[in-house]
Formats: C-alpha cells, structure tokens, sequence
C-alpha cells in the first residue's frame, strides 16, 4: 500500500477516505483501520479468507442437464475452496485506483476472478425486523439514540415491526452529533451489538441481530401467530365442541369465531356477542382497542372491555366464552350466567391445549439487522475502467456480489442496491470513517473471461496461491460466514 503513503517528517498521509488522516510512526488514523508501520501505510486488520469445510453438512443434490449422469451421492453446490473476502481488505478510495486485491482461482475448471475491497458507505442503512407482536410505535416516529434521531418506523409486516435506521440525510444532512451517532449506533447493530433506542410515542428498545428485542426493560418471548382472523381460521376445528364463542384479541384484525366463516363452515350457532371497533367482513373487526402492551399489542389488560354488547335474544346461560390473544400468552375463560355477564371459570382440558399449542405456533420473537447499501463509483471504478459494464453483468447475474462471502439481495431497478443479513458475515465485517461513513466488505466473482469483456483491470489480477501468502490472513469456515 505504498501508493496510499506520502512520508514526510515521520508522517504517511492517508488517501482510504476523504478526511485524508497524516499519521505518525506507530499511530493509527482516525478510523483505526489503517496504521504508520515503520513509515508504511498499514491495513492493521486481518484479511478474511473463508476456506471450504470438509463436509457442509447439506443434503442438496444440484440440478442436472439431462445428458448429465448423477451418481446418486447427496451433494451441495460446492463454493470456492477458498474465497477471499473484503474483510480487512482495504479500499478503492480514491476512484481511480483498482481494488486491492483482484484474485484469480479456478473453480471446477472454469477460471475465476474475485475482485475484493471495502466499501465506504455515505448511500447506506439498516432494515431491523423486530418479531414481536408488542406495540413498539406508530408508523414514521422517529427512532432515537442518546436523543438523537438515526432512523425511523415503518411498516408492521404480520407480526413484525419494521424500522430504517441510517441514510445519507441522518449520517450528512444533519448536525454533526446526529451523523456520529447514526454511525456509531449502525456500526454497532451491523457487528452484532446490542444498542437501546426510544421510539418517539413509543417504547424503548433493546435491538441486537440474532436476539431477542428488549422493550421496556422486558425481553420479548413470541410473535404471533398470525392475525386474530388468522387464529380463527387454524383453531376453529379445535376450538368446536368444546367453546361456544372464541374471541381472538388483535390490535390490527381481532376475530370471532361464530361469525366467521370457519365457524359458519361448521354450522356453529351464533352467540350474540358484539366486539367494539369497525366490522371488516363476517367475525373480522378493526380498531377494537388502542395500540399498546396489553392484550394481542392493545392497550386492554381486561379483554372484556371489547365487548360491545351481548344479545340477549341470541346469546344464552352458560355459555362458554374463550378470549385469547395471537400468541396465546393471554388467555382467559368465562362462563355466562343468568343475567348474560360473563363470569371467570376454570378452563378446560381440552381449550387449554388449543390455546398452549398457540403459544407453540408462535415463532421465537428476534431481531433481524439487514445492511442495505448502494455500490457507487468507487466500488465499480475500482473494478472495470467502464463501470456500468459491472452494472449490466451482475443485472445479467454473470457476476456475483457478496458481502464478507454471505450472499446478498441486490435489487432491481438501477445501480448495484444491495442487502445482505449481518448474522450471515463475519463478525466484526464492519469498520467506519469518521465522514461518517460505514466501511463494508464487497466482493464481486464472475469468469475470467467475463471479467475482461467488462474492461477489468487485468494487469492487477493475482492468484489465489499469492494473496494466501499474505501475513495477516484470517481463516475461517465457509459456512460460518455463508
């Protein structure tokens, strides 16, 4: 990395980014990523290679052209024997200079080129999924960080809360407090840190990819389900016979079973009761309750309180009333006595059973931290002399990109947009500028051939055998990374 050292006095500048850090003997630059070693510019991490385990452990047998002969043996799709990652690759930073490390292998007979660098990420953002059916906040409230706005919520996707945290406006286009503290509270959620946010009319939460949220101080257990229409439409076959009304509490679509068509399907008779809210379709209501922390994500800790009205010419004494919640962990069982109220009782055996095996329906509550970036000029220059040629060859999936060697997502539409599940690299792939930015890792692997036709940097192709020379090399298991 000479080319990046401008020695003077006992100090390399350093070019990797644009705050272009003057480093003295035995320090390192703002980042802590790159070091002055003995008056030479330094990549202090370690290079991440991924190296094919001996046996993957997967059952899945490759599709075949049908004058290709299988010898019945169970095979996975074999990934390079070892892959060389952008995980302390270094950068492109600035344009004009190719990737660090361009490295050449052959795979199954075909040779292949796998163009390596870090990223540097102004255009970048974390999508959180958060399974939980708790109320976490209304849709667009800020998400903040020490006061500081860093993102916001969106959508609620059955059961999951979604939240965008980052972008260029939180890391640029505000104070600089504001940037830094998106991309400390980013770099600490893409490396798998637990970081604690407030929702503005909403609750407090502790977020960490692979775990389950923390709101309010309470670790989640579940989410749910499915909607109380939902609920209704799994259990009712269970539920009859043995209750005569199931109310299913749901912040979004509360059901109850004798109006629904599951319970029409099995000729249940109507018992009279009204829930409170907007009726959608038969035994489908909206807005029985307020968001909140109580029951199936309402703000009732008394599911009676949906109750409208009991029809005393339909309903009748002693009949049997379950209200539940989308994840089982609210139930309660009532019977109506001769004035038509209903009254607590002893649940049965069998309702029991219905409403445990909701709670076993219900997946375990996590949190989900997607890395969302777009490739930009550094990445492509860095890579071809004609950077919308990489465009088109990964549109026409002749190259593939990944992130730290995990697959990714790249969307569609224009540029190279890209996702990748944090769980699924390294730990600690991520770095930071003080820009701020985020660094991540980006690699891009076609054919040899591909890769000249695009206008590659052949002159800067190394061999694999090469690159694992290197002193500073990191081995790790492929399917730990992938």
């Amino acid at each position: 990395m000479n080319d990046l050292a401008t020695p003077k006095d006992d100090l390399v500048r350093c070019d990797a980014c644009p705050v272009l850090c003057r480093i003295r003997i035995g320090k390192t630059g703002a980042c802590d990523r790159y070091a002055n070693v003995e008056g030479v510019l330094t990549r202090v991490d370690p290079l991440v290679v991924t190296e094919q385990a001996a046996s993957t452990g997967r059952n899945v047998v490759p599709f075949l052209a049908g004058s290709e002969a299988w010898d019945g043996q169970m095979m996975a799709p074999a990934p390079l024997p070892a892959f060389v990652t952008g995980i302390g690759a270094g950068t492109t930073y600035p344009d004009y200079k190719p990737a660090p490390f361009i490295v050449a292998s052959e795979h199954q007979g075909v040779d292949m080129v796998t163009v390596v660098t870090e990223g540097i990420f102004s255009y970048c953002g974390l999508k959180v999924k958060i399974d939980t059916d708790r109320y976490l906040g209304p849709e667009q409230a800020a998400v903040r960080v020490n006061g500081e706005a860093i993102g916001h919520v969106t959508t609620m996707e059955y059961g999951s809360q979604m939240l965008s945290l980052g972008g260029v406006h939180h890391l640029t286009g505000g104070s600089k407090k504001e940037g830094t503290t998106t991309c400390d509270a980013m770099l600490k959620l893409a490396n798998k840190q637990a970081v604690t946010v407030t929702i503005d009319g909403g609750s407090e939460v502790v977020l960490q990819a692979g775990h389950a949220p923390i709101v309010n101080g309470t670790p989640e257990q579940r989410m749910r389900v499915g909607c109380g229409s939902a609920t209704i439409g799994i259990f009712a076959k269970q539920w009859h016979g043995h209750a005569d009304e199931v109310i299913v509490v749901d912040d979004h679509i509360t059901g109850v079973l004798t109006e629904h068509q599951a319970g029409r399907f099995l000729d249940m008779r109507p018992a009279g009761i009204r829930v409170r809210g907007r009726k959608s379709t038969p035994g489908r209501y909206f807005q029985v309750a307020e968001p909140g922390l109580g029951w199936g994500g309402t703000n009732v800790s008394d599911p009676l309180e949906i109750i409208e009205s009991i029809d005393g010419k339909t309903a009748w004494p002693g009949m049997k009333l379950l209200m539940v919640s989308t994840t089982g962990e609210h139930s309660a069982w009532y019977v109506l006595d001769e004035q038509l109220k209903p009254q607590p009782a002893e649940m049965p055996a069998p309702i029991t059973k219905v409403v445990e095996r909701i709670a076993e329906n219900c997946e375990p509550s996590l949190c989900t931290v997607l890395f969302m970036a777009g490739a930009g000029g550094s990445l492509r220059a860095g890579v071809t002399e004609n950077p919308v040629r990489l465009t088109i060859s990964v549109k026409d999936r002749l190259t593939r990109v990944t992130s730290g060697g995990a697959p990714v997502f790249v969307w569609p539409g224009g540029g190279i947009t890209y996702m990748v599940d944090v769980l699924a690299m390294p730990d600690n792939s991520f770095g930071y500028v003080p820009t701020p930015a985020l660094v991540a890792p980006i690699e891009f692997t076609m054919t040899r051939e591909d890769y000249a036709a695009l206008g590659g940097h052949m002159d800067h192709v190394v061999r694999l055998e090469d690159v694992l020379r290197e002193p500073r090399l990191t081995r790790l298991n492929q399917g730990g990374a992938t």
